[in-house]
């Protein structure tokens, strides 16, 4: 990522100004306040780009705070004045989108009703029995960031990244949690893979368009670098958000497996970013008795279901803390476990085929579902 310091002046209107502005998209809830996400059209050079901006240097009330490199043909930044009407009107533009904040959503669950074993009961016993699996693959989680000393760890757990000027740890608990049902010794299958802070969302739950784009596109930067298989879990979504769809279609093109949230709305998972990104594998959430979760979205954009109530793992506050909570969020990362020990076993495969074999393997067995819906829960194969 590089930054750049935009600086508002005034434009020459005859040379640098399209005919007409490009509209911006506002998507349903709060937006960062004068941030936007600006797509280029493809063949446009955003150094090229960026470059004319710097040209009409004036005051300081602009700038550019990430330039995407690998999943986003363009960037994002705080704009105003003549920078963003310039924008608007340059020929080089194909769609700017203001900078959408989305809210992490789970339940409080039930510690008396929460479930030791989130797995199926006919998987291998050394399987059930927590043995380490997931040996040389890294889980990214993408979420409010990972209590990385936590005991459930085993020091498998690192700190990647943190985007939106947050301090680079996890206030809330969701990130840890989600972190601890993939990875987590005594919670998740995958006790031997390696765990990952994506920080994308702030102590309070909150995640900005821009920063989810950014940490997928650190995900793809490090996997390029590392050369091992790569999993990112993302229990976060919203309306539908091209930015965002864009950029996870984007990575899992270069091979990186994602698991996402099919949200917690009771509505069509179609109407939900990035839970509506065909390529990715879309999670809904059963109870204990696999039936769907009051809650759970549903529709044909669901791959798998997984276990989303009453779900217990690492929690915040100390290096043995628990919490039991509910939520597609807790049953998405359950399934990039699963597939961390799947690539384990048998190796690394395209997402496509990794995806194909979690549907061919997993049980019919879920109820509850509307019509169009799948039946299948992910299991271990």
């Amino acid at each position: 990522m590089k930054s750049f310091v935009l600086i508002a002046a005034a434009l020459v209107a005859p040379v640098l100004a399209a005919p007409a502005a490009i509209p911006i998209t506002k998507l349903a809830g709060p937006a960062k306040e004068n941030s936007y996400i600006i797509k280029l059209k493809d063949g446009v050079s955003k150094d090229s780009h960026v470059a004319r901006l710097l040209e009409f240097i004036g005051k300081q009330d602009s700038k550019v705070v990430y330039k995407y490199e690998n999943v986003f043909h363009g960037y994002s930044g705080v704009l105003k004045g003549p920078i963003l009407d310039y924008i608007r009107r340059s020929a080089d533009v194909e769609y700017i989108q203001a900078d959408t904040i989305y809210r992490i959503e789970y339940e409080q669950g039930d510690e008396s009703l929460a479930s030791r074993q989130v797995h199926t009961e006919d998987e291998p016993s050394q399987l059930v029995g927590r043995a380490a699996n997931g040996g040389g693959v890294d889980i990214f989680g993408l979420d409010t960031g990972i209590l990385t000393t936590h005991s459930a760890f085993g020091g498998r757990a690192s700190w990647g990244a943190t985007y939106g000027g947050y301090a680079s740890r996890d206030g809330h608990g969701h990130g840890t949690h989600t972190a601890g049902t993939a990875a987590g010794s005594g919670f998740g299958l995958a006790t031997a893979a390696n765990i990952i802070a994506v920080k994308v969302c702030s102590d309070a739950g909150e995640c900005a368009t821009s920063d989810i784009v950014a940490g997928v596109n650190y995900v793809v930067s490090r996997a390029a670098s590392s050369g091992r298989p790569t999993i990112a879990t993302m229990s976060l979504g919203g309306p539908t958000d091209t930015a965002i769809d864009s950029a996870v279609s984007s990575a899992i093109t270069r091979g990186i497996h994602f698991t996402v949230a099919a949200g917690n709305e009771n509505q069509n998972a179609a109407n939900v970013s990035p839970a509506r990104v065909a390529a990715a594998n879309t999670i809904g959430a059963v109870d204990s008795s696999n039936r769907k979760a009051s809650f759970s979205n549903y529709g044909s954009a669901l791959d798998v279901w997984a276990l989303g109530v009453n779900v217990r793992s690492a929690w915040i506050g100390s290096n043995s803390a628990v919490n039991t909570i509910s939520g597609t969020s807790m049953a998405t990362p359950q399934v990039a476990g699963i597939l961390a020990v799947v690539i384990g076993n048998k190796g690394n495969s395209s997402p496509a085929a990794l995806s194909s074999a979690l549907k061919s393997n997993a049980q019919a067995v879920v109820t509850g579902a509307p019509s169009g819906t799948t039946n299948l829960k992910a299991r271990v194969w």
